[in-house]
């Protein structure tokens, strides 16, 4: 007896300790799909976030051991709308083992005019801005999830329902908090052209100082009609972010004399309060009024 205690216990103690076989091995280049997939997932999933928080997503190239991590990986999840300029390497590397899902391409697009291509439409690929957009990307994983473990639908739905709830009130926090500021001060001069979907949702002007890419670096034209703007318009503070060069910034503040507000985080999660999407929107908007108010 007390043999068959010992066995049973070390192969307790060995279940215990080895990783589940069966989880959903899922590679997310998006901080944010990062989070979504580990909320929805739960113990679940397996998620290797590729991209990490504070890393420029518009410059970041995947390396060979992250090619080899999603050749094994059965949920690739990727931004979109031309966030991911490797999305072929991507697919070599998957085969035809994973499914590779573009989320953001579930949802409609803000367009607008190239910096190097005025002629030149393309797409906003930062929707996580807009709160809709990031409950309707909670709902693309999930899905997807269900597709490859149909047992654990219920699971993946009661994680993501409770996510959605949180997300809603995040929503009627936002829209609290920016009726502290009136509309005709609904102005950002950002770093890079990142805030359209919030924008949009939030009655908000921007203005910004590089393109839709944080490599788009902006000539003395455009540094000096953001100078002209921020005099005319009466803008109260500038908005750097968290990955960028301030030097650009330092130069507009010289010459108009407006204050640098704190960062914001454009281009996905960060640390501390910044580590979670509710903690970076919250965050973001907290800053934004008050700076402008």
């Amino acid at each position: 007896m007390k043999t068959f205690l010992l066995s049973l216990a070390a192969l307790l103690a060995i279940a215990a300790s080895a990783p589940a076989a069966d989880k959903i091995r899922v590679s997310s280049f998006s901080t944010i799909l990062t989070e979504i997939a580990q909320l929805v997932g739960g113990d679940r999933v397996d998620v290797t976030g590729h991209v990490k928080p504070g890393i420029d997503p518009h410059e970041f190239e995947p390396k060979p051991e992250d090619l080899k991590i999603i050749g094994n990986a059965q949920l690739v999840l990727l931004s979109a709308k031309h966030m991911e300029s490797y999305v072929g390497k991507l697919k070599e590397a998957t085969g035809t083992k994973g499914n590779l899902v573009e989320v953001g391409d579930n949802f409609a697009s803000l367009k607008m005019k190239s910096e190097k291509d005025p002629d030149k439409v393309i797409e906003d690929p930062h929707w996580w801005h807009s709160i809709a957009n990031t409950e309707k990307a909670v709902k693309v994983v999930r899905d997807e999830l269900t597709k490859i473990s149909p047992a654990d639908g219920k699971t993946f739905a009661d994680n993501a329902a409770n996510y959605l709830a949180k997300l809603d009130e995040l929503q009627k926090w936002v829209k609290s908090e920016l009726a502290k500021l009136p509309r005709d001060k609904r102005k950002l001069v950002t770093s890079h052209d990142a805030f359209q979907y919030f924008a949009r949702d939030n009655g908000f002007t921007i203005y910004p100082i590089e393109g839709i890419s944080s490599a788009d670096q902006p000539s003395s034209k455009k540094v000096g009609d953001i100078i002209s703007v921020i005099k005319s318009q009466g803008v109260k503070a500038i908005f750097p972010e968290s990955i960028e060069n301030p030097k650009v910034l330092q130069e507009i503040t010289r010459e108009t004399g407006v204050k640098t507000a704190p960062e914001l985080y454009a281009d996905g999660l960060g640390e501390g309060d910044a580590s979670t999407y509710i903690g970076m929107y919250k965050h973001n908007v907290t800053t934004i009024v008050d700076a402008l108010k």
